[in-house]
């Protein structure tokens, strides 16, 4: 997310990240482009692995393997090490964590921050043993006390609210929602609070209604007993928080939404049922996305053009793009197919040069991941039209003959019994 020499100004937000230091140069989208089972929904599934294993490190069943995900299609590397690392800037400081885990237990993490440029060791852990910085040393120890094996030393650093951690830990804890089809209902049930709250009504309404839906209104409204039921009966079974119980009232659960639409003599109320499947992801999209704008968070979406036109696609990523819709710096990683997002050349891109990423798989089934801006594209270059030549690479490599071979089998009889 660093804006690089081909980087459009006006996509460049400067941002402090230490006393007296010059601002780094930050950018507020990337999307990752590729063919299908290439690796892009994988790199951000790895992000969000990575945030769920700090919320829940703490809490989680020892008797289970760690919260992970190795490569399998190489039995040299299924049981090597999972390392994370993110590099980010909070409250304007520059700070490094990462951890390194197997199956069963944390093998080392490391946090550093640079309020002056240079580093500044919060912790380093190599297995067991801890080294504390010596700003840091008494809320360390009292924090290593409390520390396994297989815990994290920042997810078990918030239970005893160390100074120095307690803010990373929210970082992660608030930042790097991952938005996908399979959580599409809970991303619902974040618009519909959004919608049921006097002061940010107004502004989720304008967002829902600027889609061109047909949408008249949206209501938020408790769960009848059924759907009660049904939500209590998965957050049990999906969930390690004890928040909601068997005996949670329906008024302390998650809205539900009902879209009205007005008919020819008068507005009609219809479920989330009954509309379609863009609808759905819209409405499934604008909780998270004001959430990220209005806090300046980062949002991982998987393919974000899933059932939305493009039109559309394209105002989403423009609200973070400028920055009269985004002055917190919130940020935008997503994976998409559609070619129209690198069309445009100059100052007509919706995408800057160095906002654009490319994967494909390698014969061993391995994914790689590199930047356009690593192939120097010209400034007044179509990329949309290179790449559709397969000009950078990233394209599936699709065989006619295989196809026709195929139908050819289809084609067949076949003896039933």
């Amino acid at each position: 997310m660093l804006a690089t020499r081909l980087s459009e100004p006006r996509f460049v937000r400067e941002l402090p990240w230490r006393a007296g230091g010059k601002p780094l140069r930050i950018l507020p989208a990337a999307g990752v482009f590729g063919p299908n089972a290439s690796g892009k929904s994988n790199l951000l599934h790895a992000i969000d692995c990575m945030v769920d294993s700090i919320r829940g490190s703490f809490r989680r069943d020892p008797t289970k393997p760690m919260h992970r995900h190795p490569f399998l299609l190489d039995k040299g590397f299924s049981n090597q090490p999972s390392r994370l690392e993110v590099d980010l800037v909070l409250d304007g400081v520059r700070h490094e964590y990462g951890f390194e885990i197997d199956d069963v237990r944390v093998l080392s993490e490391w946090a550093y921050r640079y309020p002056h440029g240079k580093a500044m060791r919060i912790f380093h852990r190599t297995g067991d043993s801890v080294e504390h910085g010596s700003a840091f040393s008494t809320q360390g120890r009292a924090v290593q006390r409390l520390l396994r094996p297989d815990a994290l030393f920042l997810s078990t650093s918030a239970q005893a609210n160390h100074p120095a951690l307690f803010p990373l830990y929210q970082w992660f804890a608030a930042n790097l929602w991952l938005a996908g089809s399979w959580n599409r209902s809970g991303r619902q049930f974040v618009t519909a609070e959004l919608l049921n709250n006097e002061e940010s009504r107004r502004d989720a309404l304008g967002l829902i209604r600027a889609a061109d839906l047909g949408i008249a209104d949206v209501r938020a409204r408790d769960m009848n007993s059924e759907e009660a039921e049904g939500f209590r009966r998965r957050y049990r079974r999906d969930s390690e928080d004890e928040h909601i119980g068997s005996d949670t009232p329906a008024e302390r659960l998650p809205k539900v939404l009902e879209v009205v639409h007005q008919g020819a003599d008068e507005s009609v109320s219809f479920g989330l049922g009954m509309e379609s499947i863009g609808t759905r992801v819209w409405l499934g999209l604008v909780g998270p996305a004001m959430d990220a704008l209005e806090t300046g968070s980062v949002l991982l979406l998987d393919e974000i053009d899933a059932s939305l036109h493009p039109d559309l696609v394209e105002q989403l990523l423009r609200l973070f793009q400028e920055p009269n819709s985004n002055p917190r710096g919130a940020q935008i990683i997503f994976n998409a197919h559609m070619e129209r997002l690198l069309s445009g050349t100059g100052d007509d891109r919706l995408l800057g040069r160095d906002q654009v990423w490319f994967t494909e798989k390698a014969a061993d089934g391995a994914s790689r991941l590199y930047p356009l801006a690593d192939l120097d594209p010209r400034k007044e270059e179509n990329v949309a039209h290179r790449y559709r030549e397969g000009r950078y690479g990233a394209s599936p490599i699709i065989s006619r003959a295989e196809f026709e071979q195929a139908a050819e089998l289809i084609q067949r009889p076949r003896t039933k019994g």
